[in-house]
């Protein structure tokens, strides 16, 4: 099984390495920025569904059902009214004012400190959040295939990130958006393959073991304790929250809604992934509820992250260790084809001024965006391995409370500067930034013992909230001639 296992990855990985090739022939940095502002939306919208849900969601959400049921679908439901924010607050603003990096507008509005600090925390959250999407899907593949031929996980993890930097490492977004699209469908169709073998193996048809699922304790969708971390209100505000700030502050998928032709085009992306992300969700959370019924019927210990392979390698006919592998292996590379590519997006133009260097030609540019796309990888392989060596049951949930200390000072800056007029003391800004999230820090590690409470999802929002009360310490009223074009 694990050479089968082993020459489906190697196909998997030779049919993108096509599609690559395709895709970045004649690709400057122009286009691996911005893909030449040609992506089709719908291409775009497909192709972003793959690339939110990632490793996580594919073993993550199965195994969480035991813990949260169906409560995660509120949280779903607050995702699409941030969609909705982003569509209609978010990118308008960023296409007026031509953004290739979104947190210019930081500058814009606040100065050069604010600038550095808003893309340094993406830089920390990315890094962080792409590689625990990663470590997630290679652990699988490492303990089921590379284990059994003696290979150390760290050169599993060499392996792995050598190949995601070939095949991003020319075409940027101009490449990603359609390899996304390719990766995307093959997750689904793993989903819902999965689904329909574990129901046969139950002995029940498609409709039958939805019917059996809506009669069982895991279909609660309403928390009402709010002592709970799921509690429904906790569950939408978070979700709301969390869906503007890693979707709507993120560079990462902002880039590939800049790609773009017009605002337009890119609303229509976001509506349209926004409403296929709320089905594709629900059906994980179907299939994490057939996999538990499955669990106590056959007494497997597994649970959380461990569930979903363990049924799948073990328990299931050949064929579905093959089509869960496939849909594990789709689920890894949009983790980091895209994390990679607004990593080093960021970098190269919040920090390296690219848009404004007129010392380098385009051959020197080139160059230098190579190193840095290669410094990520390393960076990534370093804190994947640090991942190995502390692991958690449920990384989707450690996932989710890095996004909600480090996206904060994010929310807060982007609040206020869209929300206001008023200048902050620019130079004050770093700190600002620096404290709330560590009020945050200290706070979830101590709520539940100093206040009978436990923090979920709205962690994120007291931390942005904590970031606009600071900035508002730290702010004058606006001068007119500060205004920018949007406010005008």
């Amino acid at each position: 099984m694990e050479t089968i296992i082993f020459i489906v990855f190697v196909l998997y990985t030779l049919l993108l390495f096509s599609v690559t090739l395709i895709t970045s022939r004649k690709a400057d940095s122009k286009a691996f920025f911005q893909g030449n502002k040609k992506s089709p939306w719908f291409v775009v919208a497909y192709g972003m569904i793959g690339a939110s849900l990632s490793g996580v969601t594919f073993m993550s959400v199965p195994g969480w059902v035991n813990d949260r049921m169906f409560t995660y679908m509120l949280m779903v439901f607050g995702y699409f009214l941030g969609y909705l924010v982003i569509a209609f607050v978010l990118m308008p603003t960023y296409y007026k004012l031509n953004l290739v990096s979104i947190y210019t507008y930081l500058e814009k509005r606040f100065g050069f400190f604010a600038h550095k600090t808003g893309s340094a925390f993406f830089i920390l959250s990315r890094c962080l959040g792409a590689s625990l999407r990663m470590f997630i899907v290679i652990i699988v593949l490492y303990n089921f295939v590379f284990k059994s031929w003696n290979l150390p996980f760290e050169l599993t993890v060499v392996l792995f990130l050598a190949l995601i930097l070939l095949f991003t490492i020319k075409g940027g977004v101009k490449t990603i958006v359609w390899t996304d699209t390719l990766q995307t469908t093959f997750m689904l169709a793993a989903l819902v393959i999965c689904f329909i073998i574990v129901s046969n193996s139950l002995g029940f048809s498609f409709g039958g073991m939805i019917n059996k699922i809506a009669h069982s304790e895991y279909f609660t969708f309403i928390e009402t304790d709010s002592a709970s971390r799921n509690c429904w209100w906790k569950q939408i505000l978070g979700g709301m929250f969390i869906c503007i700030a890693m979707t709507g502050l993120d560079q990462e998928m902002m880039q590939k809604n800049l790609s773009c032709k017009n605002i337009s085009s890119a609303q229509k992306n976001m509506i349209s992934f926004s409403l296929i992300l709320f089905v594709v969700n629900f059906l994980f959370l179907m299939l994490g509820s057939a996999l538990y019924i499955f669990k106590a019927q056959n007494g497997i210990p597994a649970s959380g992250d461990d569930l979903f392979p363990e049924i799948a390698i073990n328990h299931l006919p050949a064929v579905a260790s093959i089509i869960f592998i496939i849909g594990l292996i789709s689920a890894l590379y949009p983790s980091a084809d895209g994390a990679l590519t607004s990593l080093t997006t960021a970098f190269c133009i919040d920090f390296l001024n690219f848009e404004n260097r007129k010392d380098k030609d385009e051959k020197q540019k080139t160059r230098i965006r190579h190193w840095v796309h290669l410094s990520f990888a390393v960076l990534f392989t370093l804190i994947i391995i640090f991942y190995y060596h502390n692991k958690n049951e449920h990384l989707i949930d450690i996932l989710y409370q890095v996004a909600s200390i480090t996206y904060g000072p994010l929310l807060g800056l982007f609040s206020f500067g869209l929300m206001t007029k008023r200048e902050v003391k620019d130079k004050y800004t770093p700190l600002v930034c620096v404290l709330a999230p560590l009020i945050c820090f200290i706070l979830n590690n101590n709520s539940k013992q100093w206040f009978n409470y436990s923090f979920d999802f709205e962690l994120l929002l007291l931390n942005g909230l904590l970031t606009f009360i600071g900035l508002y310490i730290i702010s004058t009223k606006t001068k007119k001639q500060n205004t920018l074009p949007y406010e005008q």
